[in-house]
């Protein structure tokens, strides 16, 4: 019998590396992978000249419905997502209204992301000063894990943990066999510089980036670390910004001390300080960017395997929130879910480091059946790749509601061709071509 759908000829990349091999596909899964399959099939498609990735599986999402969807909702957000080669998503449980903090506000957002989402999906849920009691409930209900911010969140009804808290609930997170995500800045010193700069009428966008030293995350990290060893808890450190953090995370990992990984974004890795002073409220986020050779150690850091996973970090507003005189009262935050292969192409990350950061890593860390990497039997999620051509990055090409980002107006290696979900070409050269047909991935608990 003909097989329902064969890739021939792509650079077929995994974690052990690139090889020339035919991806054969049958059930919205793959079924085989060998230099040559014989064999016709009910759809062929040439990737003759192009690579052949694992799809993009983004642990770090805000896409803020329900409540918020003028700020992006899941449609737009997730067909940016497999626009830029990403075929699964994990949506952070902020800045939906209401968050994701009890089972109630959790079916909400799952009625939110059904029939809207182009790409398959789980979700966070939260740990805040305000539902320590609802840890259980939401465990039973499918999240991966609880995100906690150890400073301000920005968002009113998604409150910071104090230590007690976060403590607390580490300790139900490991009873629960769930991570805990971890927003690690020191919510002391950065309120504390921000309130002096701004007493004294400093509020430029240099003056933000003083407020917010890689001091207050590297202490905020090292607390967090303590924390989760004395719990016995998965630990996950999101959007680390510095070599420094990176730093304290591998000591803790690779001590056995703690089991704790770490991401970042490639907006760390592509932008310095001096670029969020020319692009401005485009390009703030927290932690903030870094120094050319901070984001040059943190790229070195990349690419020798000391940092887990890539997340883009995507949180939108509308363009009003981004404007203001004081640097600090506009919203923080990079739209950037469409851009993370091409990024990560462009910084000269191998190809089989990326396969990892974006989608073998993330699966493990996160416990999705049936994601991750390209081998047989896992889903059929695949992105088509040019790797050989250099683009501008063009705000009509974007799929995000608001198209604010960062990236526009950069030169960015890579174009994606294709993108397919479970074995279906759901993106195909500048467009969306399947209705929302992504399904809610529950994680195997640890």
């Amino acid at each position: 019998m003909a097989r329902d759908c064969l890739i021939r000829g792509g650079g077929v990349v995994r974690s052990s590396g690139v090889e020339r091999l035919d991806v054969g596909i049958d059930d919205g899964r793959i079924s085989e992978l060998a230099p040559e399959i014989p064999g016709e099939a009910r759809e062929t498609i040439d990737a003759s000249g192009l690579y052949v990735f694992p799809g993009v599986l983004d642990a770090h999402v805000h896409f803020n419905d329900p409540g918020r969807a003028e700020w992006e909702g899941v449609s737009s957000g997730s067909a940016a997502l497999v626009a830029g080669g990403g075929t699964c998503f994990i949506d952070m449980p902020l800045n939906s209204s209401p968050p994701t903090l009890d089972a109630a506000s959790f079916d909400r957002k799952l009625a939110a992301c059904r029939g809207r989402a182009y790409a398959d999906f789980a979700l966070w849920g939260g740990l805040t000063p305000d539902n320590l009691g609802e840890l259980e409930a939401l465990a039973e209900r499918g999240v991966v894990g609880f995100k906690a911010f150890m400073s301000a969140s920005g968002i009113d009804d998604f409150r910071r943990c104090d230590d007690e808290t976060l403590f607390r609930g580490m300790q139900a997170a490991a009873r629960l066999g769930l991570p805990v995500a971890v927003h690690a800045e020191n919510d002391g010193m950065t309120g504390a510089l921000a309130a002096v700069a701004r007493a004294a009428g400093r509020t430029s966008v240099r003056d933000f980036l003083d407020s917010r030293p890689i001091a207050a995350e590297a202490e905020a990290i090292s607390r967090a670390l303590l924390f989760a060893e004395q719990a016995g808890c998965r630990l996950h450190i999101v959007h680390t910004s510095s070599a420094r953090g990176v730093a304290l995370v591998r000591s803790a990992a690779d001590s056995g001390r703690c089991d704790v990984t770490c991401e970042t974004c490639p907006h760390y890795l592509v932008f310095t300080g001096d670029d969020m002073v020319r692009l401005g409220a485009r390009a703030k986020c927290a932690p903030p960017l870094r120094a050319e050779p901070e984001r040059a150690a943190l790229v070195r850091d990349v690419v020798q395997g000391r940092v887990d996973t890539i997340g883009s970090d995507h949180s939108p507003s509308p363009p009003e929130m981004k404007r203001a005189g004081d640097f600090f009262s506009v919203w923080g935050g990079i739209s950037g879910v469409q851009a993370t292969l091409r990024a990560l192409l462009t910084q000269e990350i191998p190809p089989d480091r990326i396969a990892a950061l974006t989608s073998e890593n993330v699966a493990r860390r996160f416990g999705l059946p049936g994601k991750g990497g390209i081998r047989v039997g896992v889903d059929a999620d695949l992105a088509l790749v040019d790797v050989s051509s250099r683009q501008e990055v063009l705000a009509e090409e974007l799929q995000d509601r608001h198209r604010l980002s960062p990236y526009i107006g950069r030169q960015l290696r890579g174009i994606v061709r294709r993108s397919l979900l479970r074995g279906q070409t759901v993106f195909q050269d500048g467009n969306v071509c399947q209705a929302p047909n992504g399904k809610f991935l529950r994680p195997v608990r640890g």
